[in-house]
Formats: C-alpha cells, sequence, structure tokens
C-alpha cells in the first residue's frame, strides 16, 4: 500500500503506516476524526489514523494512560470517568464551532494541543504528555524522543509534536498523567460588567488563595469563576471568593447541572458555533491586561477564557485581524473562515524571521519530502 493524490489510507497498524509512508509518492492531509479542519492543505492524498485505536495500558494507581492515537478521546473519557479521573486540560471539541461531524481522536487533540479553561491551572494538552510514538517523513518509528538516531537528539519531541498540526509526523501512541475527578465544584456569576471590569474582576480571583481553576467573561455579558475540589473545601472556598470580590458586585452560584453546562459552552466557544450566526472566528492570545483594548480594537463579539490571556472573537468574515490590530504582544490564528478567507490569510500568526527558520529546519528534519498537510502552517 503506497500514498497516492487523491487517494484515502486508512493503515491498520503503525507497521503498515511506516510503509505506507516510506513508499509515498505525494503529499497526504493527516486526519483522525476530522473535527477539526483549520487553514488550508493543498490536495494531495488522505491518511486517516482511525485504523490506530484502543487503549494500550491504563494505570489507575500510577495516574498514566497510554493510547493509540486514532482512539476516539469519548472512549478515554469513559474509562477515566469510571475510576474517577479525568484529563487535566479540559479539552475543547471544535465540532459546534466548526461545524463538523465525526469524534475527536486523541492524536488529533495532541496535534491542535487542544485545551480548555482548566489549562490557566493544569497547563496545556502539551503539559500533560509524558510520551509519544509517531512515524516520521522517511517511515521511521520514533519514541518519546529516545530513539537512538543523531537527526533527533536534544529535541523535546513530546513538546514538539503537540501543538505542530501533523507538520512533523504522524502520531501513532500518545501517554499523559492524569488526575483524580473532583468530589465537587461551584461556579460564581457576575452579570453586567464590561471587559475591562471583568479582566480586573479575573485576574483579581486568581491572584487570590482560594485556587480559582477557571475565569471567563462570556458575550453576554457573563463573567464566571469556577473552584473544584473536596466539597468541604469547595463550600468554604466559594464564600471567601466572594466576600473578597463583593467589589465587582453580588455573585450568583450557579447549580451544578448549570455550570457543568458553562464550561462546555466556554471550553467550545458554543457562543460562536456556526449555526449561531456567521462570521469569521478568531483566537487571540495575548496578556490579560492587554486583551480588553485589543477585543474592543477589534471589534465584534469577543469570549475571553482564562481571565483574559485567550480572547475568541467573531468578526465580519473576511476581517484581516492582524492588519486591524498592528503591532501587539501576542499571538492571532484564524480557526475558522471561509475557503477564499483562508487563502488570503494564513491561519496561524506569521514567525519572525528567526523562529520560521527554526520551524523550516524542523520541518525538513523530520519531513525531508515535505509530505505532512502541506500548506498548513507555511
Amino acid at each position: 500500500m503506497t500514498a497516492d493524490a487523491l487517494a484515502v489510507i486508512r493503515p491498520q497498524s503503525e507497521a503498515e503506516l511506516a510503509e505506507v509512508l516510506r513508499g509515498a509518492s505525494a503529499p497526504v492531509a493527516i486526519r483522525g476524526g476530522g473535527t477539526r479542519p483549520v487553514g488550508l492543505i493543498q490536495p494531495g492524498g488522505v491518511l486517516e489514523t482511525g485504523g490506530l485505536s484502543g487503549i494500550t495500558l491504563y494505570e489507575p494507581g500510577a495516574l498514566t494512560l497510554v493510547a493509540r492515537a486514532g482512539t476516539p478521546l469519548a472512549e478515554v473519557e469513559a474509562a477515566l470517568a469510571a475510576e474517577g479521573q479525568r484529563l487535566p486540560f479540559e479539552p475543547m471539541d471544535h465540532r459546534a464551532l466548526l461545524g463538523t461531524t465525526g469524534a475527536p481522536t486523541l492524536g488529533g487533540m495532541v496535534a491542535a494541543n487542544a485545551s480548555g479553561p482548566r489549562r490557566v491551572v493544569a497547563g496545556a494538552c502539551r503539559d500533560s504528555l509524558i510520551g509519544v510514538r509517531f512515524v516520521d517523513g522517511t517511515g521511521n518509528v520514533v519514541k518519546n524522543g529516545g530513539r537512538v538516531m543523531k537527526n533527533v537528539t536534544g529535541y523535546d519531541l513530546v513538546k514538539l509534536m503537540a501543538g505542530s498540526w501533523g507538520t512533523l509526523g504522524v502520531l501513532t501512541e500518545v501517554s499523559f498523567k492524569l488526575l483524580p475527578a473532583p468530589d465537587s465544584a461551584a461556579t460564581l456569576v457576575w452579570d453586567g460588567l464590561d471587559a475591562a471590569q471583568a479582566v480586573a474582576l479575573m485576574s483579581t480571583a486568581l491572584s487570590l488563595p482560594w485556587e480559582v481553576n477557571a475565569a471567563s467573561h462570556l458575550p453576554d455579558g457573563r463573567t464566571a469563576l469556577r473552584i473544584e475540589g473536596f466539597e468541604a473545601s469547595v463550600e468554604y472556598r466559594a464564600e471567601e471568593l466572594a466576600t473578597a470580590l463583593a467589589r465587582f458586585g453580588r455573585s450568583v452560584r450557579l447549580s451544578r447541572k448549570d455550570s457543568v453546562t458553562l464550561w462546555q459552552q466556554v471550553r467550545d466557544v458554543t457562543p460562536f458555533a456556526s449555526g449561531q450566526g456567521a462570521g469569521d472566528v478568531w483566537r487571540l492570545s495575548v496578556k490579560p491586561s492587554d486583551a480588553p483594548a485589543l477585543a474592543a480594537s477589534a471589534g465584534g463579539d469577543a469570549l475571553f477564557d482564562w481571565g483574559g490571556g485567550l480572547v475568541w472573537l467573531r468578526l465580519a468574515e473576511g476581517t484581516d485581524l492582524r492588519a486591524r490590530l498592528g503591532t501587539f504582544r501576542g499571538h492571532a490564528t484564524l480557526i475558522r473562515a471561509s475557503v477564499e478567507a483562508r487563502r488570503n490569510l494564513p491561519s496561524f500568526q506569521p514567525e519572525p524571521a528567526p523562529v520560521a527558520a527554526l520551524s523550516l529546519g524542523l520541518r525538513a528534519r523530520f519531513d525531508p519530502r515535505g509530505l505532512f498537510n502541506p500548506g498548513l502552517m507555511g
């Protein structure tokens, strides 16, 4: 089996995948569950990873899980929930935002470094990822950066693969450290704050000792904070937090069901879902203190996550956000737009020349024939 232009290939094992890539005669688009089609990929074949599925090791006592890259995320989350555990970083599901179907996979989650509101304290996907296996552009299998081969020595392959969007290799297996699921959670909500007030509230909350692990300001004017842990601790900390932030107004505590719904909305950016109105969607990563002014300059609707360090913006179709904002500290990623807009605007923030040179060097090292997701990241 070889990878040819316009073919759809679904290897059933790592060895078969390596054979396919050794004999590849054309570039391929790497596809897991097909739920995160960000950016434009040049025409070519499609390499699906869904055949590489299944949990290969789960040790609840060691808080460790290993699974093949094509494993549906839902399957992993169900297995963890049965043991009272979870992935720490609350992975985002892009389906509502991008209007896609299918099932998110572990490999796609890692490739996108998909992370949710809990990242403000738990870190991103890459911070919980402790091992990878992948096949590079020459058809060689690489494991955890430990393979004895001069051209990978010194690279932190785990960190490189997370967020590389399939441009360095095809993931076959991933390993994670886990956390216990909390006994209880509380969400406090303030209504009617503007963006500057909301960021001030969130920044203050995150600096307090009450262990807020999610902070968001939604387009409808709600500002929300979440606390998790043992029930008695959550009750005490929620009361102390509400008192400490009383100068921002009176807060309301959500029911457990409403709390889960709200944080799913924040995680998946459902206020900007494909069925909730037209417009391009950008992801802006900046200092929280810079977020209100930049969002105001951008115009459109805004959702602030991670205390304002991440801003989701819905703008008129075809808007060049980077040109509108000019020079700023941070980066802007075009997540949802028409094909025409994505042809005219790079989806990923253009890198400074020294960083771009490093990126090109990495791709040349791991994908010397330019097989993987050509055109996606420059």
